[in-house]
């Protein structure tokens, strides 16, 4: 699986790309119509990124503007959009009705989600105290500075290997509305160092008492993260849980279904995983009846065995 298509709405607005350079501005939506994406080039852009957003600010009134997606910042590969959070920092009065803003809309084939630069973003979410939704793809220089954000209700991270300082600093954090955490763990190759102890204040709830979807997915150690959930207190009070996109196996399935009740969740999603027929029927026998929607598509997760008998088993978005 690859990321080849951009986003096309963010917080139930659809997505508008501002035009480039010399295109006409006089007939743009109504400001807080669309969720505006921001974006240069990332080869042989024709524009700053800095002077593409002048550019908006001029022709938008920005305080209507409810939702900014940031695409490419022209070399995305290379350098970390340090710039662009500056700006948004600098510019945070003139977006006083901003509530959602995703960092780095970037498909496969402008920078592969493992090359994508990214810096601490605890600045930005500190400027906009009222922001509901943040994402951010890429995990390469990823920072998450504990804080505590009164408003947020969503929190994303695309990565292909987050790194531990990034789900240390989201569990250190105060999120008093956080409703959905989405955090692709990812593998070692990449940056992924986390390992399911360090998921500990996420799982016990205690800094996110309005948590209801949690994913923790798309990592190499599902099984041991499977294992911790199977005990955690904050699952008592989820409506979703997201295992998918992971190296699950029967291991993991078994911690789960050994450990509390499942039976009270909306959602269960496991695709792309690893699991016998055996097991994977255990699981619908168990919650299915129980109204539990579980999704146990296996997706294009596919096995490599060496001739030494060594299994490779692969998360589904890594490089």
């Amino acid at each position: 699986m690859t990321i080849g298509e951009h986003l096309d709405a963010l917080h139930g607005l659809p997505s508008f790309t501002f035009p480039g350079p010399g295109a006409p501005t006089d007939r743009l939506p109504e400001p807080d119509s669309v969720a505006w994406r921001l974006n240069t080039d990332v080869y042989d852009a024709d524009e700053a990124w800095a002077d593409m957003f002048a550019r908006f600010r001029a022709a938008v009134d920005t305080n209507r503007v409810r939702a900014v997606i940031i695409g490419g910042w022209g070399d995305p590969y290379e350098s970390a959009p340090t710039e662009i959070f500056e700006a948004l920092v600098e510019a945070r009065d003139a977006f006083s009705a901003l509530r959602a803003l995703f960092v780095g809309d970037l498909v496969m084939e402008e920078c592969e989600i493992s090359w994508i630069h990214q810096t601490d973003v605890a600045p930005v979410l500190n400027a906009y105290p009222a922001l509901e939704e943040f994402g951010v793809r890429g995990g390469t220089g990823l920072e998450f500075t504990a804080l505590r954000h009164g408003a947020l209700r969503r929190l994303v991270a695309e990565t292909g290997g987050l790194p531990v300082g990034v789900v240390r600093g989201i569990g250190a954090s105060d999120l008093p509305a956080l409703e959905h955490l989405d955090l692709w763990l990812g593998t070692p190759d990449y940056g992924g160092d986390s390992e399911a102890a360090d998921l500990e204040p996420i799982l016990s709830g205690a800094r996110l008492p309005r948590l209801r979807h949690l994913a923790l997915r798309n990592s190499e150690m599902q099984d041991a993260v499977a294992a911790a959930i199977a005990a955690a207190p904050v699952v008592e009070r989820l409506e979703a849980l997201d295992l998918s996109m992971g190296v699950l196996t029967d291991e993991g399935a078994a911690a789960l279904l050994s450990g509390q009740p499942l039976t009270h969740l909306k959602k269960l999603d496991l695709h792309h995983h690893y699991l016998s027929e055996t097991v994977a029927e255990r699981i619908r026998q168990t919650l299915v009846p129980a109204g539990v929607d579980v999704d146990l598509d296996r997706d294009d997760a596919e096995e490599d065995t060496e001739d030494d008998g060594t299994v490779w088993r692969y998360v589904a978005v890594g490089e």
